[in-house]
């Protein structure tokens, strides 16, 4: 097994730089340290954490356009797409300098004792398996609340971001944070297991496949950690007979091409009523046509490359597999290397890869149903639960089918999206816990009952 890694750019295939992998004695070091700088950063007070934020921001913000650079050249994203990324970031920040304290607090309960109350302690170092494809927002919204928390955090991110994971260590230690506090290792698969395994890391977090996410469960479990998990997804977008394509369509397009479609939240099954499938697909399609693809540096480029020609390998044998149970080809599917033309496969049916699997690029897959009731079962046939997308006119009777819907997230004329201040993650083959929020805050505390009798 090799001891470097390398990062590409997948628009020019060009090398951006090699890394040398943490050596299991470097990986020794860095736990030790983590551990070490957990026992004095826990005491600090929580306003004194939550100040700390403020410097975040401002680092996040004096080098939004080299942060957004480096995650263009990395991973692909469209340029314009990575400032919204650390935008987004930012506003984390300041969500969680506002409400950390009160998040925290001590939470007074009457009962029996002369005092009793509940103490929301840090639990130690923090494992966090991260990927690609939001390389600093997928990081941050777990950082963020994980350390403000008092804990500290170990990242293993995904290799063709490891430009970006670094520079992410870098933040925290330019912010104030103690060394250690925040680190970023360079290791192998094989070496994630022994970490997880190791008694100074005390949970993980993973966002990733669900293949990965069983694969981390499995040993979290086997060592009697807590894990949250934050995994695929084929997301419904729901559009009803009544649905407002003029007021809406944009955000139908975007709900499935945004990130070049590489996004766990994506609407990745689009169930249409057959009163407005016609109208529907035209429209659609028209949107689809005017995207603008090209270089992701360009400020007006819509879309661009997968972040790996493996990755539209994996696309293309996910069509295909459904051309040949009779899906057909409405638009699109070119593919060269890590280039996949966004496509709008229809006649598709339950049972086919593309509407069974995750897909994980800009492939819609349309499913036209007879009528409301059958495209609520629609929605419900997944082995997943991330988020439903729901595009009617008759809000109340949309809110009446939310407790219907087994995901995590419901949303009514929006696309499925994480905002700091709501719980965010999954149920069933999507993983567990919550990220984000009040929510998301307490997901790596002790909740210590305290009892004083006096």
């Amino acid at each position: 097994m090799s001891n470097k890694t390398s990062t590409h750019n997948p628009f020019t295939g060009e090398s951006i730089k090699t890394y040398n992998l943490h050596t299991d004695v470097q990986v020794e070091s860095m736990l030790q340290l983590a551990n070490d700088v957990s026992k004095t950063w826990r005491q600090k007070p929580i306003k004194e954490r939550s100040k700390l934020l403020n410097k975040v921001a401002k680092i996040l913000s004096d080098n939004l356009e080299t942060y957004s650079e480096l995650m263009t050249a990395e991973m692909g994203k469209p340029i314009a797409q990575s400032r919204s990324e650390i935008e987004k970031c930012i506003f984390l920040c300041d969500f969680y300098r506002k409400n950390a304290d009160s998040f925290l607090a001590d939470q007074i309960i009457e009962t029996d004792a002369k005092e009793s109350f509940i103490s929301y302690d840090p639990l130690g170092t923090i494992l966090a398996v991260m990927p690609w494809n939001y390389p600093f927002w997928q990081v941050m919204r777990f950082a963020i609340p994980t350390l403000t928390a008092g804990n500290t955090a170990l990242l293993k991110h995904a290799s063709n971001v490891t430009g970006c994971a670094l520079i992410i260590e870098e933040l925290f230690e330019k912010a104030g944070y103690p060394k250690g506090c925040f680190q970023t290792l360079l290791v192998n698969h094989d070496q994630v297991e022994q970490i997880l395994s190791d008694d100074r890391v005390k949970a993980v977090s993973l966002t990733g496949s669900e293949k990965a996410g069983r694969k981390i469960a499995e040993i979290a479990g086997r060592n009697l950690k807590k894990a949250v998990l934050e995994l695929g997804g084929n997301n419904a977008c729901v559009v009803l007979g009544d649905a407002n394509l003029e007021a809406y369509l944009d955000i139908m397009v975007n709900a499935r091409m945004q990130n070049t479609g590489q996004s766990c939240i994506a609407a990745k099954r689009f169930i249409v009523e057959a009163s407005i499938y016609d109208e529907f697909l035209e429209k659609f399609t028209k949107k689809v046509k005017s995207l603008k693809h090209g270089d992701p540096t360009d400020d007006q480029t819509d879309f661009s490359v997968l972040a790996r020609a493996d990755l539209a390998d994996i696309l293309e044998d996910q069509v295909e597999r459904s051309l040949k149970k009779g899906a057909k080809v409405h638009f699109g599917n070119e593919r060269k290397k890590a280039y996949y033309q966004p496509t709008i496969i229809t006649n598709v049916t339950p049972n086919m890869p593309i509407f069974d699997e995750e897909t994980f690029g800009p492939v819609a897959a349309i499913i036209k149903v007879k009528d409301k009731a059958e495209a609520y079962e629609m929605v419900a046939n997944t082995r997943f639960g991330l988020g439903t997308m729901i595009f009617t006119e008759d809000f109340e009777d949309a809110t009446a089918h939310v407790s219907e819907i087994e995901d995590g997230a419901f949303f009514i004329n929006e696309l499925v999206k994480s905002d700091p201040r709501l719980p965010f993650g999954g149920t069933k083959a999507s993983g567990y816990g919550r990220e984000l929020s009040e929510e998301g805050i307490m997901e790596f505390v002790n909740k210590k009952t305290v009892y004083i009798n006096h």
